[in-house]
């Protein structure tokens, strides 16, 4: 017999509009959308059901697998501990960052992240996760071994997203060395000798080796049907460069010219739901409210903090006049799951897997109540 159940009187968001009604589960799967409370089932008492959230791009894992510098906590922990956040904020989609390329500075050696993504494969073996776990490479193009590190993942089916990252000095993120200084000199308390030599290490290699990694590592996505994502574009020519190397997805780009340029030529413009909560960027640069304002904002990432992503559409639909809560909540749910392929997901539609968040709202910060994945409550 199939298995059923009726979650009823919850204020429904599709795509496009809310409505007051029931869903039908069927075998993991969205049988029936109806208007109207039902006698029997869950009663949402008028909570909303939203789609559960697709999460595309979060270093928390990392966060927990390395919590204070030098110290590496046991994997299967860590990524149980990344679990439990991630689903009690709604997300039963999550791609989990992990860092290939490194050098003295920064980074994971060789094979750390293959160790790392070999736990992830085993804590879904053994039903330890509640979310559905993917995995995006974070690739850094400027450093020496980023392509060495790649082969290790060149088969693995967990990779559907791949970003092309170049964090040195001058470069994207980092286009003023004002910027540069606060984060790296600043922050890390490098006196100028050392600050210096770092900057012209880090300009030395990008000049080196940033162009024919995101050359190779474009054609390897390519070859295997992995969504490429940009990363922190800031002119029109890097616009033009990621149109080229048929990247759909634009990460954080720095500049209301990148964004806009991404967005009218068809990619998925992504910015952090902290910097929406925050109301700016950590790194000082643009607003991700002000691209929304504009209409060139499609897609939100928690990248540091789980539970942004479910508390940024409200903000967004409550501040922004051209923004509803249908169109808010598509940012975080059917427009990331379409943006990589994942069609299954991200709305709540007859045929689609029953991937599913309760959420109630009393004033401000919502709170997440009850989150199922393909029909199975998890949370």
């Amino acid at each position: 017999m199939p298995k059923e159940q009726v979650l009823t009187n919850a204020r429904i968001v599709l795509e496009d509009r809310i409505v007051d009604g029931s869903v039908l589960i069927r075998d993991g799967k969205i049988a029936d959308i109806s208007e109207g409370a039902s006698a029997a089932g869950e009663d949402f008492e008028g909570d909303y059901l939203l789609p559960g959230l697709v999460e595309l791009h979060t270093d928390h894992l990392e966060a927990h697998y390395s919590p204070r510098p030098g110290v590496r906590w046991l994997k299967i922990a860590a990524i149980q501990a990344h679990d439990a956040q991630v689903v009690t904020s709604g997300i039963t989609t999550v791609f989990d960052c992990l860092r290939l390329g490194s050098d003295e500075d920064s980074g994971f050696p060789k094979g750390e992240m293959r160790s790392m993504a070999d736990a992830l494969a085993q804590a879904k073996q053994e039903g330890r996760l509640r979310a559905d776990h993917l995995i995006h490479l974070r690739c850094e193009v400027s450093t020496a071994d980023v392509l060495e590190h790649y082969e290790d993942f060149r088969s693995d089916p967990q990779v559907r997203l791949v970003s092309l990252m170049d964090h040195a000095p001058g470069q994207r993120q980092f286009q003023t060395m004002d910027q540069y200084t606060l984060y790296y000199k600043t922050k890390r308390g490098l006196t100028d000798d050392a600050f210096a030599s770092f900057i012209e290490r880090q300009q030395a290699l990008s000049a080196r080796y940033a162009t024919p990694h995101r050359t190779a590592l474009a054609k390897a996505c390519a070859e295997r049907g992995i969504t490429i994502a940009s990363h922190d574009d800031a002119t029109i020519e890097h616009v033009d460069e990621s149109i080229g190397y048929g990247i759909r997805l634009a990460e954080f780009p720095t500049s209301f010219e990148a964004a806009e340029a991404s967005h009218r030529a068809g990619l998925s413009v992504l910015m952090g739901a902290p910097n929406i909560v925050r109301g700016k960027s950590h790194s000082g640069n643009i607003a991700a409210r002000d691209l929304a304002e504009r209409g060139v904002l499609d897609v939100l990432s928690s990248d540091y903090v789980p539970f942004s992503l479910i508390h940024a559409p409200f903000i967004l639909a409550d501040e922004v006049e051209s923004i509803g809560l249908p169109e808010a909540i598509a940012m975080v749910t059917a427009t990331p799951a379409r943006t990589v392929g994942l069609d299954d997901r991200g709305r709540i539609a007859v045929g689609l897997r029953a991937d599913l968040a309760r959420v109630r709202r009393p004033e401000g910060i919502p709170v997440v109540r009850s989150v199922w994945r393909e029909g199975r409550r998890v949370a």
